[in-house]
């Protein structure tokens, strides 16, 4: 595709969009202008291709096809058809997956999806089987109390927040934390690494039907083989969320025992973050529970995002080219290149560097919690998230960590030099920010003082990397 059609296209695009809503339009062109300008770390974050943006806005949104493919609840959906079997196809290919379900809404639609389907398949019930029936007008609300009351007596054992694991995971606010009985394992107090012994002996004292692997603020790779020997020692289903380094997988950066799939009974995902696809879910199962997954829609989905689908459908097409592997290498190697820099700076990491995408810097060093330096970084055009560390004095709002990820910068180019140099950015930033007050005069967790000059000094560095990776190069709107 050539720059000019890219470019022609976008254009006339914001003009209809401003002939209707003229702000909208202007929003749109101004993150397009504020994602080239700011050095993008968000872990979560990357930059989707024109090809799988543009196919999100097509008139598969407006379409309505709750069911499978081939057996709908709506007429007209055979085109339908064809785009969830593609992108199923795709998924399926580029994780070597025997089952692929790519009607999910985002991450924690995936997590329902695959929970209640572990539900369905492992929990003997009466009322199970009542719920499973095709008339669920059947089911009165007494049997609809007992069945919450069957699923929620259900035990969960998942990583915890604070040792980076997700909300999803059994996080007691979440609805994971409600629909289960859950305990949690955290990491070595020591090290931050996971224990995999530590984690064994907690699924033998708690015996839970659901062990739940993946993490979201870990900065290290995980062993799945040895996951998967506990959850059958106390006779669990694996269920990894892989929703973060689901582009390493893909990439094969992640292999052997590092590759969850061969393992897990079901692995949950998004399809944005290292994947480079839109915004949105998918589960991977073994056989066992295909059909138990294929339920998704009506179980805990509503009419799939047809637009979205054909979107994964080609962003999983790119996934499985040889540029994609090198680009989720580049991925890996620069977070090492990042969390090196941060070292020979005197910076604090959790676990004492990375080996996947994230780096996890400890700012309490710094004399900041996570959201000064959150804020202070902002400032100066570095755009992060707060996150919590183990056994996080400052807990889950405030923080004493900020989370790095290097997906979206790797897109636009950046390698060892650059990250390097952004370590030291970050670090300036840091070094030059003040604790504030409150305004009864104590020392606040939210306020900071960033000194003068710093994110002039900072942005203008930025910049000059920035221009020499432009973000969507030859992109240019009229």
């Amino acid at each position: 595709m050539t720059d000019s059609l890219i470019s022609s296209a976008y254009s006339q695009a914001l003009e209809v969009i401003a002939s209707v809503e003229p702000r909208i339009a202007e929003a749109t062109r101004q993150e397009l202008a504020d994602q080239r300008s700011s050095l993008k770390l968000i872990a979560s974050e990357n930059y989707a291709s024109p090809a799988v943006l543009m196919t999100m806005g097509t008139w598969f949104s407006d379409k309505y096809a709750e069911g499978t493919v081939g057996h709908r609840f709506y007429a007209g959906c055979q085109n339908v058809d064809t785009v969830e079997s593609l992108a199923a196809e795709h998924a399926r290919e580029l994780f070597g997956a025997p089952y692929a379900y790519v009607q999910p809404h985002s991450g924690i639609d995936a997590n329902l999806v695959a929970f209640w389907s572990i539900l369905a398949n492992k929990v003997e019930s009466p009322y199970l089987e009542k719920m499973q029936a095709k008339n669920v007008n059947e089911l009165s609300e007494a049997d609809w109390e007992t069945l919450r009351h069957e699923f929620g007596n259900q035990r969960l054992l998942g990583m915890s927040l604070d040792a980076g694991g997700h909300l999803t995971h059994g996080f007691r606010p979440n609805i994971s934390g409600k629909m289960f009985h859950q305990q949690q394992y955290g990491t070595d107090p020591e090290t931050g690494l996971l224990d995999y012994d530590a984690v064994a002996a907690k699924a033998r004292e708690f015996k839970p039907l659901v062990l739940v692997a993946g993490y979201s603020a870990y900065p290290r790779r995980v062993n799945f083989a040895k996951m998967r020997e506990i959850a059958d020692e106390v006779g669990a289903v694996l269920m990894v969320d892989m929703a973060h380094f689901a582009g390493l997988v893909a990439g094969k950066v992640f292999t052997g025992e590092e590759n969850p799939v061969p393992y897990a009974h079901l692995t949950t995902t998004t399809t944005h973050k290292s994947l480079r696809g839109p915004r949105g879910g998918m589960v991977l199962a073994q056989e066992e529970f295909a059909a138990d997954v294929d339920r998704g829609c009506p179980m805990v989905l509503g009419g799939p995002l047809s637009h979205v689908m054909a979107a994964k459908a080609v962003a999983f097409a790119e996934a499985r080219t040889p540029a994609f592997q090198d680009y989720a290498q580049k991925v890996a190697d620069n977070a090492k290149s990042l969390a090196e820099g941060f070292l020979t700076r005197g910076a604090n990491l959790v676990t004492g560097g990375t080996d996947n995408h994230i780096v996890l810097l400890d700012v309490s060093s710094f004399g900041l919690t996570g959201r000064q330096a959150e804020s202070a970084l902002l400032d100066a055009g570095v755009v992060t998230n707060r996150n919590s560390v183990p056994a996080d004095p400052n807990g889950a709002w405030y923080t004493s960590g900020v989370r790095l990820g290097t997906p979206a910068l790797t897109t636009r180019g950046f390698g060892h030099d650059e990250f390097d140099t952004v370590a030291d950015l970050i670090v300036d930033v840091l070094s030059n920010t003040g604790a504030g007050t409150t305004k009864a005069g104590g020392p606040s967790k939210a306020s900071y003082v960033l000194g003068d000059g710093v994110a002039d000094r900072v942005t203008s560095r930025s910049a000059e990397m920035l221009d020499k990776h432009p973000l969507y190069p030859g992109l240019v709107l009229s």
